[in-house]
């Protein structure tokens, strides 16, 4: 068959001219046939092969002159069929006045006017139709290979998402999906037809219906949905081992003139979180960055960044991003142009908080408001063979950054920390909580700042977590690396870390340590499996997962609150204030200078051995060999 079609394909021109010329000698046949009653060809033989014979010499130098064989009819358009046309006219043209010139020398040969008309248009029309009919199923046939390259697609959800993505579909031919289904929990849409595709079930019924239709790709288009049941919907989905895909927030699609299908995005382990993102009030709690003049430290990182995002569009009368690292804060300060142009007053500072001259300069000259320090080395396992940087940078950084802060009496200052710092297994995790003790000392003696930390667990998406580790393994091919089959983390989105910060900064009063209400903690190993799932392949069959062993200072278990501190409410129901433990500032200075001489000297001994009087809740952990509390929970269902 192949050589066949080879065949086909290179003789394409002579099978073409072939099939016209069986079109002209059948017009001219039946144009006789259809208006000579008395015709039969054998008394008019010689007459009529004559005329066929002029016929045919006519149509091919007419056909040749207008270059028809040196088209691809499969692509024809209109000026390709006005051409045909034009040359079938010519042919007749040119048949009718040589057969009357020669009609004299050839008595028989005796054509009437209905028979030049009707050969006229019957040879018109024949070579037209071939070409149509041609094109057409060139067209049918590439549609029909466009739709079994196309992905199944079940929709969940019927309302106005389901109809927005239905009509793009329809109108972008191009697009990968093909609509199969619909589901929907509305029981009077059941088996009525949304833009021609029927809703066939409900959310409960995902499994059966995507077997029985041979679903490849679902997707989510509702926008208005508790989170309770959204979890449920995509855990069924998750189940299917399918792609699963989704919508965004359809309403702000529809305002923004941004295509619907260019805006679907895969489901993320964030629409996973079984819990209510944590949502910034700007009316209430943003009027301190309004007209203020704004540091964040560490702009260009992952909660950097969002802070600086989130603040500009306070309208601050002044954005200063500091970072050492060149490249992040080139990005966001290109971002923030594209974005926001001159109406945000912002300039980049490369510098380090371990500079307190380079400090000075920039306090003294800006007339900071408000400060947001988010710099800081942050991974565990760097940490652990370098602790003496961690010291210099977490620790002295935060210390010189806060004390000129408050010698420039810097209205508000928020310390970004982390749940490590709580009963802390590794050097990070001990650096941070001795930042949270400089922050509690210095909100006790400052007159003119308000000292805060704000301490989270687990941030999605941000530079070095696990998230974007597990995503570039998947797209691979696996292996998925995991450190331990039981470890488990309390999870936020990066919107949500900034939030809690940005609200932190407004109720601070001095000294406090604002920790958010994060839901249940999550086993890596369960949201490793669901990403897999997400992503349309098996855990363990296509994708393997693999256990690395627990990495040194890494915990099995995070907390966000030690024993001693208790809970405060806050005027926010998801920011609580932990009660700051007690210590001695004149043995936390004396510890200070000791840590300051070993880090300096690059004595990591020391250093570790210095952290352990420091953080009395500090317990290193260089195998990681913990144990599970009974009490946590697993996030398993």
């Amino acid at each position: 068959m192949r050589k066949i079609y080879t065949a086909i394909t290179q003789h394409r021109r002579t099978i073409l001219f072939i099939c016209d010329m069986i079109l002209w000698n059948l017009s001219y046949y039946l144009s006789f046939a259809i208006n000579a009653e008395d015709f039969t060809l054998s008394r008019s033989l010689s007459p009529f092969l004559w005329g066929l014979l002029i016929s045919n010499i006519c149509f091919s130098a007419a056909f040749v002159l207008f270059r028809l064989y040196n088209k691809l009819w499969r692509y024809a358009d209109i000026e390709d069929f006005f051409y045909t046309a034009i040359a079938s006219l010519t042919a007749n043209l040119s048949f009718m006045v040589i057969t009357m010139i020669i009609g004299a020398f050839i008595p028989e040969f005796n054509l009437g006017t209905r028979v030049y008309i009707t050969y006229t248009l019957m040879s018109a029309f024949f070579v037209m139709m071939f070409r149509i009919v041609y094109r057409l199923n060139k067209i049918l046939e590439r549609r029909s290979l466009a739709q079994k390259a196309k992905k199944r697609l079940m929709i969940i959800g019927g309302g106005e998402g389901a109809l927005s993505v239905l009509s793009e579909i329809s109108k972008t031919p191009g697009n990968e999906y093909i609509p199969v289904c619909i589901v929907d929990d509305d029981k009077e849409k059941l088996h009525r037809r949304i833009s021609g595709v029927e809703v066939v079930g409900t959310t409960y019924d995902i499994p059966e219906i995507c077997s029985k239709y041979d679903i490849e790709v679902i997707l989510f288009t509702i926008s208005q949905i508790s989170i309770t049941d959204k979890k449920r919907i995509l855990d069924a989905c998750t189940s299917t081992h399918l792609e699963v895909k989704i919508i965004p927030n359809i309403y702000n699609l529809m305002t923004s003139g941004v295509p619907i299908t260019s805006s679907i995005r895969q489901v993320e382990v964030e629409d996973l979180l079984g819990r209510e993102p944590v949502v910034f009030d700007t009316e209430k709690y943003g009027k301190y960055i309004i007209g203020q003049t704004v540091l964040v430290t560490g702009g260009g990182g992952s909660i950097g960044s969002e802070l600086c995002r989130q603040i500009a569009r306070l309208k601050p009368r002044h954005l200063i991003i500091l970072d050492i690292y060149e490249n992040n804060a080139y990005e966001i300060q290109q971002e923030l142009i594209r974005k926001h142009g001159d109406d945000l007053s912002f300039e980049v500072q490369i510098a380090s908080v371990r500079d307190r001259k380079k400090l000075e300069h920039i306090f003294s000259t800006k007339h900071i408001d408000v400060v947001f320090h988010a710099a800081a080395h942050k991974h565990v396992p760097l940490m652990e063979t370098n602790p003496e940087e961690a010291i210099k940078n977490n620790v002295f950084g935060t210390l010189k950054l806060a004390e000129t802060a408050d010698k420039y009496k810097v209205r508000n200052f928020v310390q970004i920390s982390t749940d490590k710092a709580v009963n802390p297994t590794s050097v990070m995790g001990a650096s941070k909580r001795i930042c949270e003790m400089i922050i509690q000392m210095m909100g006790r003696r400052s007159k003119s700042t308000n000292f805060v930390a704000v301490r989270f667990g687990n941030v999605l998406g941000s530079n070095g977590s696990v998230i974007p580790l597990f995503k570039e393994q998947i797209r691979t091919g696996g292996p998925v690396t995991v450190t331990h089959p039981d470890i488990i983390r309390y999870f936020m989105t990066i919107p949500e870390a900034v939030s809690l910060v940005l609200t932190a900064g407004s109720i601070a009063k001095g000294g406090e340590i604002f920790i958010l209400d994060m839901g249940e903690p999550v086993k890596i190993r369960v949201l490793a499996e669901n990403l897999i799932r997400l992503s349309g392949f098996k855990p363990y069959e296509d994708i393997k997962i693999e256990y690395t062993g627990l990495r040194p200072g890494e915990k099995l278990y995070e907390e966000l609150l030690m024993n001693e501190e208790g809970l405060k409410s806050t005027e926010n129901k998801k920011i609580h204030i932990g009660k700051p433990i007690e210590f001695s500032e004149d043995e936390f200075f004396r510890h200070l200078k000791k840590i300051y001489y070993a880090a300096n000297h690059n004595n990591k001994d020391e250093v570790e051995a210095i952290i352990a009087e420091m953080v009395p809740t500090y317990h290193h952990e260089k195998t990681g060999t913990e144990s599970l509390p009974e009490d946590i929970s697993t996030g398993e269902e």
